[in-house]
This record gives structure tokens, C-alpha cells and sequence, in this order.
């Protein structure tokens, strides 16, 4: 497995083309816009090789029987799930921040499934293609970014129909050697700091999209790959160290929008190619395996959100008042329930034919259901605790200035027995948590609200709820009269 440092040293190797603001930049590694979201994938690497989080963090291969990376791994169990979701409160614990490698851990586990099933009813080669790729993967303990979601253009029409077919990632050619794709890939969580991408189709696939229904695994500085860096609320202040409020951790994730122009893929990284009819189950087990992550990770920011509330109420002076308390209170309950909820859908998991383990589905659109509203919901009563100062204040420059610094520091007191230093900087940091970029991926992380409650009415099975009632009013049901 790789130590932290040895996984920032294996970006310095790559040749990724990668630009912001129209400027080309040459290395991720220590670019102030970047820096803090190697830092915060680096963490998992950190804790993998800290004994005292072993069994969370590592896990053997079911593969090659070596030690490696939880991140690397196909879950083998129910224990496999709840220990994924400890791991990433653990490490959100930490970073206060996306690390950026469950979306492609959940690819991997997703795509590995799937492929089974493909080998299974269609006599593919798919299945054995992919554990191969995971055995390289987990032998260098490669950070693995999950690309699925494609920039979609006209939502009302399919993508063969679209004005621009490249709209979605597609298959242009295919010959003895391997494939040919075309497209691009939109708010790609990690990529830039990653070293392989493995594509997935974005929805399920009818006949007329076959070429779209691929699934495959490219470096991220394979030839043809261009990655445009996206803009973040305050990016600007990552050059400044006090205005950024999570300074060595960041917002988020860094995303990008990855365009694929004419890459080629040899056949041992294609994993799906005009299999349309396994596009949605592939889409369905991504989905599901991902929202799982949510009352991990986001009960882990919200613990650091949490805390930061209360240490600026502190600061503030009415740590002591019975509402604050019970505003303290309500946000411990609401990142608990999704908590609980992940821990839950892991719990009531079950095993699929390939043998991997998979999570409740309907529980997991639950968990990201409940994200959607309980984030915004503590960010709400953190803001309230807060003050309204945490958006409005000045610079870091201006606090720092060796003249005009004095009024900054007068006018911005609170409890004598606490620096105004510290005040700024829990109240920079709690700006960075809870605005802009991190409340905007809370709603459309691993699928809209609506997505989520779609897979809720297929799946709740409503008709068997109307039958119970039935029964207890003491009305005939269907079931009464088939007998």
C-alpha cells in the first residue's frame, strides 16, 4: 500500500493536461487550487497505514489475499459495508471535506457485480477483464475517480438524439486492438488528483444507444484526455491562508469536466460495450452504493460543523443560554439519523451473484434523501448560532495589516478568555462548511433529490402497504380473493 507521501510523489509522474482561467497548469502537486484536495485524498492513504485504524482502513483481498486498501477492495459482507461507512466519518472527522476516492471505490464494486451478471447470461469475457484491472489497481493502490455523470444537453431526449452526440461519452469505433470514445465527463469529484478514471454509463441505455452503453478505464493523462478545473465559491482565497477557513483540507472535492477526445482503450480496460441492457442495472448499483456513503461522510463534516458551532458560541459568550444548548442538541440528532440510516442500509445488505455484498437500495435512497434536508438543516442553526459576521468579515489582509489590523481586532472581540484570532478563524471556517459548493453537492451528490425518491416509490412496494391496511379495516383484498 502507499504512504501518503508516496502517493503525492505518484502525481508528479503524470502527464495530465489540465487547465483554469484558460492557463495551462503544469503540476497539481502544491497548485494552491489543488494542494488542499491531494491533502484530503492523502488522508486516506494516512490512516491506512496507521495501525490504530487498520481494520477500517484495510482490508485482504478476496482476490490475491494481500493486504490492501479499503478503498481498493470489493466488499465481501455486511461487515465490509458498515465498516465503509465508519472509515468515512472517520476520515470526514479529519479533513472536514470530500477525499474524493469513494466515488470510484463504489465504480469498482458497481461495475464488478455487473459485469458478472454480463458474463453469466451473454458468455462475455467482461468479469474476468475487470478483476484483472482491480488486481492492478490494488497492487499500486491506485486512487481510482468514478466518471458517470455526462453533461446530458437536451434532458428530453435520449442521447443518439441529441443535436451533438458527443453530449454523452460514446463509442465512435472499434477494431482488433481496443475501442475508440468520444465525449465528456462533468463534475468529476477528484480526477485531477487521481490516476485512473473508469467510465460508466449515466443512464440506462435503449437499443438505438448502444454506442453509449461503455464502461472502460483510462489514466487520466491518456492521450486525448483534457480536464478543465472547476470554480469554487471563495477558490481565490486558497491563495490566502486565514480567508480560506479549511486551509490545508479545502471545499469539497475539486471537480472538473473531463473531455474525452477520441481516446482509445484497449479490450482488457473495456468493461461494457453495447450492452445497453445492463446500462441501468450498472447505473442502479453505482447509485445505490454511493448514497450509501452519505451518512458516513456527511455525518463526519457535521460533527466538525457541530463543533464548530459550539466553540463559536463559546467564543461568542452564550454557550451558556438553554436555546443554544437545545439548537446544539437538534443538530447532534440530525447527524446521528444520518448516520444511523447509513449504518442501517449497510446492515440490511445482501450478497448478488458475483458474490460481492451490496447494500439495501431502498435504505439508500433513503440515507441520500435525508442528506438533502438534514445538511441544510444543520448549516441553518450553525448560521444562527454563529452570527451573521461569519459572511460579512474582512480580509485576512486587511486583519493582518500593520496599521488598519488594530480596528479588525477591536471591532471583531468576543469572550475575553479567547483571541480574536481564533474567533476569525473558526468563523472563516465555518463560512468555508457550510455556503456555496459544499451545500450545492449535499443536494446533487450521487443524484438529485428526485432521483432518489423515484427509486423510493419503485421500491417501497406500495401495494403490499394498501394490503395491510386492507386487512386491518377488514376489507376483501386481492390476495383474500385469489384464494
Amino acid at each position: 500500500m502507499k504512504t501518503r507521501d508516496q502517493y503525492i510523489e505518484s502525481l508528479k509522474e503524470l502527464k495530465s493536461i489540465i487547465y483554469f482561467e484558460g492557463e495551462k497548469i503544469e503540476s497539481v502537486v502544491n497548485h494552491p487550487l489543488i494542494q488542499p484536495h491531494i491533502n484530503s485524498a492523502a488522508m486516506t492513504y494516512e490512516v491506512a497505514n496507521d495501525p490504530m485504524y487498520e481494520d477500517l482502513a484495510t482490508a485482504t483481498s478476496h482476490l490475491t489475499g494481500k493486504k490492501i486498501s479499503r478503498f481498493t477492495h470489493i466488499h465481501q459482507n455486511t461487515e465490509d459495508l458498515i465498516k465503509k461507512v465508519k472509515l468515512l466519518r472517520l476520515i470526514a472527522q479529519k479533513t472536514a471535506s470530500c477525499f474524493q476516492r469513494c466515488v470510484g471505490f463504489d465504480a469498482l464494486n458497481a461495475v464488478y457485480s455487473t459485469t458478472y451478471d454480463m458474463d453469466q447470461k451473454l458468455g462475455t469475457d467482461y468479469h474476468e477483464r475487470l478483476k484483472k484491472y482491480l488486481e492492478y489497481v490494488q497492487e499500486n493502490d491506485l486512487m481510482v475517480a468514478g466518471a458517470m455523470t455526462d453533461p446530458k444537453g437536451d434532458r428530453s431526449l435520449s442521447p443518439s438524439k441529441q443535436a451533438d452526440p458527443d453530449l454523452y461519452v460514446h463509442v465512435v469505433e472499434k477494431n482488433d486492438k481496443g475501442i475508440i470514445v468520444r465525449g465528456a465527463k462533468a463534475h468529476m469529484t477528484g480526477m485531477v488528483n487521481s490516476h485512473e478514471m473508469l467510465i460508466m454509463p449515466t443512464a440506462a441505455m435503449k437499443e438505438d444507444d448502444q454506442a453509449y452503453a461503455v464502461s472502460c478505464a483510462i489514466p487520466i493523462d491518456a492521450p486525448g484526455v483534457i480536464h478543465f478545473f472547476g470554480r469554487q465559491t471563495n477558490d481565490k482565497r486558497k491563495f490566502d491562508e486565514m480567508d480560506q477557513g479549511n486551509a490545508k483540507f479545502g471545499i469539497v472535492g475539486g471537480e472538473c469536466l473531463t473531455v474525452l477526445e477520441d481516446v482509445f482503450v484497449p479490450w482488457d480496460k473495456v468493461f461494457m460495450c453495447g450492452e445497453y441492457k445492463f446500462s441501468g442495472t450498472l447505473v442502479e448499483r453505482f447509485a445505490t452504493l454511493h448514497r450509501q456513503n452519505y451518512g458516513g461522510c456527511k455525518a463526519g463534516v457535521s460533527d466538525v460543523v457541530t463543533g464548530a458551532a459550539t466553540a463559536m458560541a463559546e467564543y461568542n459568550g452564550v454557550s451558556r443560554a438553554s436555546h443554544i444548548k437545545d439548537k446544539i442538541v437538534e443538530m447532534m440528532h440530525l447527524t446521528e439519523s444520518l448516520y444511523c440510516c447509513s449504518i442501517a442500509c449497510s446492515a440490511e445488505g445482501c450478497k448478488l451473484p458475483s458474490g460481492a455484498s451490496y447494500p439495501n437500495a431502498l435504505l439508500g435512497n433513503v440515507v441520500k434523501q435525508n442528506v438533502t434536508r438534514n445538511i441544510y438543516e444543520i448549516d441553518r442553526i450553525c448560521h444562527d448560532i454563529a452570527g451573521g459576521f461569519i459572511a460579512t468579515l474582512p480580509s485576512e489582509k486587511d486583519f493582518n495589516h500593520p496599521e488598519l489590523g488594530k480596528y479588525i481586532k477591536k471591532y471583531f472581540v468576543g469572550k475575553a478568555d479567547y483571541s480574536v484570532e481564533d474567533r476569525y478563524r473558526m468563523a472563516r471556517l465555518i463560512e468555508n462548511m457550510t455556503g456555496g459548493t459544499a451545500l450545492v453537492e449535499s443536494m446533487h451528490g450521487a443524484g438529485s433529490p428526485q432521483a432518489q425518491r423515484v427509486m423510493l416509490l419503485r421500491m417501497g412496494n406500495l401495494p403490499h402497504k394498501v394490503e395491510l391496511a386492507q386487512r386491518l379495516a377488514g376489507i376483501e383484498t386481492n390476495q383474500d380473493e385469489k384464494k
